[in-house]
């Protein structure tokens, strides 16, 4: 690997990818998933894309059991980083027909971050784009019912990333403590990469027959050189296991 790599002083720039490790090994352990994920084989699945994937229900088997969306609400989570899977958060009113099963971005009911596709009840071209750094993009909220509201308020530039910017917490009803965490938009990085160092961090969390797989870009490749885009790629390295979550982080360098 050359070893004269271009370095970039822009501040907000150099400093925006640590930033963002740090953030995704302090975000993960918070999200947990409830026993009460069951999972179902679909092969029809909805939205025009007709693909045998594997879709977790939280607490139940079925569409009825989930609760009711809100406005602007992630209905379904897909996650496209290896074989498709849907994760199904919420049941759209009647009026708003099915949510979305499709892997394709272009139902006019997705919102794209990297690997997953985040499907609305609502039409997508109603929200308003998001600014860098000042809008929240989204807020995530755990329940004391071990279930996720992700709602979204308004649409990274294209090629963004979302990152979390803040984290508070709250006592429910029940008073039981849940959390809430905001997600602002960035560009993406521009910065080239230092000899031996990593551009890309992989967090891989094992669930009950699906992988979760969390990806952050922390750099530029050099011309001639590629990132890794799969943690079992080759330049990939395997780092840190953290068994209380059975959560393991991978580096991967340019090759």
């Amino acid at each position: 690997m050359n070893a004269h790599f271009c370095m970039v002083t822009f501040k907000t720039q150099k400093l925006l990818p640590t930033f963002i490790l740090t953030l995704i090994l302090q975000f993960q352990p918070y999200l947990k998933v409830s026993s009460a994920f069951h999972i179902a084989q679909n092969s029809n699945a909805a939205g025009g894309v007709n693909l045998p994937h594997k879709i977790l229900y939280a607490n139940g088997m079925n569409e009825t059991t989930l609760p009711e969306c809100t406005t602007y609400s992630v209905c379904s989570k897909i996650d496209t980083y290896d074989k498709p899977w849907v994760e199904k958060q919420c049941r759209c009113p009647e009026h708003a027909g099915e949510c979305s099963s499709s892997i394709l971005s272009n139902d006019g009911h997705t919102i794209t971050d990297k690997t997953r596709h985040y499907k609305l009840c609502e039409p997508t071209r109603k929200l308003p784009k998001c600014r860098y750094f000042r809008d929240i993009t989204w807020t995530l909220v755990t329940k004391g019912d071990n279930l996720t509201q992700q709602i979204v308020h308004c649409v990274c530039p294209k090629d963004a990333v979302a990152y979390m910017i803040k984290r508070q917490a709250y006592t429910t009803d029940d008073n039981e403590v849940g959390f809430k965490y905001s997600f602002a938009c960035s560009p993406q990085s521009r910065v080239l990469c230092q000899r031996k160092e990593p551009c890309r961090l992989f967090t891989v969390k094992r669930r009950t027959s699906v992988t979760e797989v969390n990806t952050s870009t922390l750099c530029q490749c050099p011309r001639g050189f590629q990132c890794p885009s799969h943690h079992t790629d080759p330049g990939v390295i395997s780092g840190k296991f953290y068994p209380e979550n059975m959560l393991r982080t991978f580096s991967g360098y340019c090759v």
